[in-house]
């Protein structure tokens, strides 16, 4: 990224941490846990036993990828937004004999490319091409293999995490990349008891807390604020009527932010809100991209806590 790219970077997350601490209920885009602390962190928290979407999405992964395989293609041009340690992919990587390039997507370029170094290890016969950007906006893919099938992989449920007005977006971008012929293979978590999903949220060894409050921290040193993380607390909350988990960060005490000359003032009591994770019925989901996306197979664990979809582009 060149200087002028960084300065522009820096300049529009500024922008969008001041329009959601200046909303009557505050709010910060959850794409900014992901510096290299917070993805680590997040990691952590794929490997917690209350943390069922991991190991589910894994398991539904292993059981099927034969099947997986030939859906995809005699040559796949594999792209995953979001990519983060790369782990489930690699039961993709691993499996599939017809991936001739991966291209792992990620905000965090430090992250990424100490991740994609290793994985040019462990797959020597695998061209990877790691993209630092934000994959929630138009962007342009390396030049790579122009016969492989475009196949966009976003596993985990992220797509969860999109307030409802930005999916149709996200969906579009996704859409415009993979063209006509590509296909898009996707996590979707499934509507479920209550207690599950909230013990998934509020894990015992308070690493979802920190990964939370880390928000701050990436803020602090790519803005120069001066949020102290101590004075927040972290809760997942359901919200029913919305179907998702909300993550907040509730204020301790009454204390004030300078945010480029602005001042925020933080009141006891409120929250910002960091997150959510909608839950979906198949049918729900089916909807949802509908203007994009037919669903052609859907795999599924034994207890329904999980999907794992493959669609195809209208």
């Amino acid at each position: 990224m060149t200087e002028t790219e960084l300065i522009l970077n820096k300049s529009s997350m500024l922008e969008e941490v001041k329009s959601g601490l200046f909303q009557q209920q505050k709010s910060l885009p959850s794409k900014f846990f992901y510096d290299e602390r917070g993805s680590k962190l997040f990691n952590d928290i794929t490997e917690l036993d209350e943390y069922y979407p991991t190991r589910t999405e894994r398991k539904i992964l292993e059981d099927n990828i034969e099947e997986i395989a030939k859906y995809l293609g005699k040559k796949v041009l594999l792209i995953e937004p979001g990519s983060g340690s790369s782990s489930k992919t690699k039961i993709l990587l691993s499996n599939m004999q017809n991936i001739c390039c991966y291209i792992p997507m990620d905000i965090s370029g430090d992250y990424l490319n100490k991740v994609a170094e290793q994985l040019r290890t462990e797959y020597p016969n695998i061209q990877i091409l790691p993209l630092s950007a934000d994959y929630t906006k138009p962007f342009d893919l390396p030049k790579s293999s122009p016969d492989a099938r475009k196949v966009v992989f976003y596993p985990g449920s992220t797509i969860g995490n999109f307030k409802m007005e930005k999916v149709q977006q996200f969906l579009k971008v996704i859409h415009d990349i993979i063209g006509k012929d590509g296909a898009f293979l996707i996590g979707v978590d499934l509507k479920k008891d209550i207690e599950v999903l909230k013990a998934a949220y509020n894990d015992s060894k308070s690493i979802t807390a920190e990964f939370n409050k880390n928000i701050l921290n990436h803020l602090n040193e790519e803005l120069g604020l001066s949020f102290n993380p101590n004075l927040f607390d972290h809760k997942a909350i359901w919200n029913e009527e919305k179907g998702r988990i909300e993550m907040h960060l509730f204020v301790k005490e009454d204390h004030s932010v300078t945010v480029d000359d602005k001042v925020i003032d933080f009141i006891k009591g409120e929250s910002i809100h960091t997150e959510n994770s909608h839950k979906y019925s198949l049918n729900e989901f089916a909807d949802m991209v509908s203007n994009w996306f037919d669903v052609k197979k859907v795999w599924t664990d034994e207890k329904d806590f999980f999907s794992l979809q493959y669609l195809e582009p209208k």
